[in-house]
């Protein structure tokens, strides 16, 4: 006996075949034999479940999280992929690669909210400050001084979060907390009228321990309060992704970072 098909997967290489005009596998020839436009309803068919089954978990995310943001992680997905999140009703999305991230804006729809979450090279600043809703990776005093630059020059104020390092990996990216602190304290940062800031981000240690994530987690809210002290702006306290969002926002998380849950594994 022949394996088992699965209905879903057969549509799915349907559809691809189909848009890409490529040979067909003999269980979806006999979709195509039924003619086009049988064809394009299975197309419909297929994304309406798909946008129908993203709508689900956006709405059980959105319930569990309340007032906490939700930041889709989009990156190595299709601009597709976004657009079925977007029709779902997700408007925030987080990208960390620049040349990706243009793209994807310039294809998709313009009231999207695009987070940049990775390290930013500051000779690639200047692409997406025309744009971007959030930059949430700014590590160092001279990717600062390169997107005040920018700014200025078109003319927008960009909105950053600046990120510490608290993880126990030194291959984390983020201002080491006494640096931060010196920084913050010396009112260098006062001197930027290009520039919102507007709170931290961080990433805890990439463990199973509970425990020491929490201790992360805890840590960076402790650095988010003596910060605003300072910064009346901070409100956004960014921690959390998929493995470990629900412990961020038992420690003040305010907004999540959240991509496999949403999409699936990469």
């Amino acid at each position: 006996m022949g394996s088992k098909l699965d209905p879903k997967m057969l549509i799915r290489n349907y559809v691809s075949s189909f848009r890409a005009g490529e040979s067909l596998t003999k269980p979806a020839l006999s979709l195509q034999r039924s003619g086009r436009r049988k064809g394009e309803e299975v197309i419909r068919i297929f994304l309406n479940l798909e946008i129908c089954a993203m709508k689900e978990i956006l709405e059980r995310l959105w319930a569990e999280l309340g007032d906490v943001g939700l930041v889709a992680v989009s990156k190595t997905h299709s601009a597709e992929v976004i657009e079925q999140a977007y029709v779902a009703g997700q408007r925030t999305f987080g990208e960390n690669r620049v040349q990706e991230l243009v793209a994807k804006y310039e294809a998709l729809p313009k009231d999207i909210e695009w987070h940049f979450i990775g390290h930013l090279q500051t000779n690639k600043v200047k692409y997406i400050v025309p744009f971007v809703e959030l930059i949430q990776g700014v590590d160092s005093e001279r990717l600062l001084e390169e997107i005040e630059r920018q700014g200025e020059r078109i003319g927008r104020r960009v909105k950053v979060l600046l990120e510490v390092h608290v993880a126990r990996e030194e291959t984390k990216s983020g201002w080491e907390v006494d640096k931060l602190m010196l920084y913050i304290n010396g009112g260098k940062w006062r001197s930027f009228r290009w520039i919102e800031f507007c709170g931290l981000m961080t990433i805890a240690s990439n463990t199973d321990d509970e425990a020491i994530v929490r201790g992360d987690f805890q840590r960076a809210q402790n650095i988010f309060e003596r910060i605003r002290s300072e910064i009346p702006e901070f409100k956004i306290l960014s921690m959390g992704m998929t493995g470990d969002y629900r412990i961020a926002i038992d420690c003040g998380s305010t907004m999540v970072r959240i991509g496999s849950a949403i999409f699936g594994q990469r």
